[in-house]
């Protein structure tokens, strides 16, 4: 594996420094003066034969063997530099497709979103009074390639819509049917008139997926993990279908009781 090749030559690196550190401290040691002379003159190597034959010795323990039989080790290294290689492409598609988006221009921007099924109008303002209460009116929604049944006041999670920020207000502009308990309207495939506002209240992650891969008896086996962007968004109206007007119930009249009235003998 790589931390094992790591490892090795981080060993092999450092009986190397101590075998030059050992050799440096059997030198005699030098001023100044004798430093420089050292420099100005020729070398005698014939005095430091009997250290460079010990440190030739010791250098030549630490060689490298190689075998034409691969051994199970060095199928991990391999199965581990496939692994490098394939995330690799992969974060770099991710920073491509990325790179992409940010070049789009704005009508580019609204076409892709139109498509997904929905149209980003702007930032939720504090004076907005755009959460209703409860209304008996649902209304079945498509983004991307799933479908949602919604009321007011309902939350969702979708996948990772682009161009869009938390707070943002949002138009559903693919809307397959509306129902409220007057009537029932179908679209082929799409009502025109129809649209389901909606706020972004939150990009999250789900929960983790193991992906695990395995062919017996070939030494392959992998493993990762896949955590799908999500948004959730906040159903805050419907409309297009007509709405049931609120009845509100007469108050009852209180009948007054007459009072008992005494008999007389």
């Amino acid at each position: 594996m790589a931390n094992r090749r790591c490892f090795q030559t981080a060993t092999r690196y450092l009986q190397s420094i101590k075998s030059l550190t050992a050799f440096s401290q059997s030198l005699p040691p030098t001023s100044t003066h004798a430093l420089h002379q050292s420099l100005t003159t020729k070398p005698s190597y014939h005095i430091y034969d009997n250290n460079f034959n010990n440190l030739y010795a010791q250098s030549a323990r630490f060689t490298r063997h190689f075998s034409s039989r691969p051994t199970d080790s060095e199928d991990d290294d391999d199965d581990d530099d496939e692994e490098d290689y394939e995330s690799g492409e992969e974060e770099e598609g991710e920073l491509g497709s990325e790179d992409e988006s940010a070049n789009l221009s704005a009508e580019d921007k609204e076409k892709d979103a139109a498509e997904i099924g929905y149209t980003v109008i702007g930032p939720l303002q504090k004076s907005d009074r755009v959460f209703k209460p409860y209304e008996p009116v649902f209304a079945v929604v498509q983004i991307g390639s799933h479908q949602f049944k919604v009321s007011n006041g309902d939350t969702i999670y979708t996948e990772r819509l682009k161009y869009c920020d938390v707070n943002d207000k949002l138009v559903l502009n693919k809307v397959l049917m509306l129902g409220s308990q007057t009537q029932t309207v179908i679209g082929r495939p799409v009502l025109p008139d129809a649209s389901v506002h909606a706020v972004v209240e939150e990009h999250a992650l789900d929960a983790k997926v193991i992906i695990f891969k395995k062919k017996r008896r070939k030494n392959y086996r992998r493993k990762n993990g896949h955590r799908q962007e999500l948004t959730k968004l906040r159903i805050t109206d419907i409309q297009g279908v007509e709405k049931p007007e609120k009845i509100t119930p007469l108050k009852k009249e209180k009948k007054e009781n007459p009072g008992k009235v005494a008999v007389g003998a």
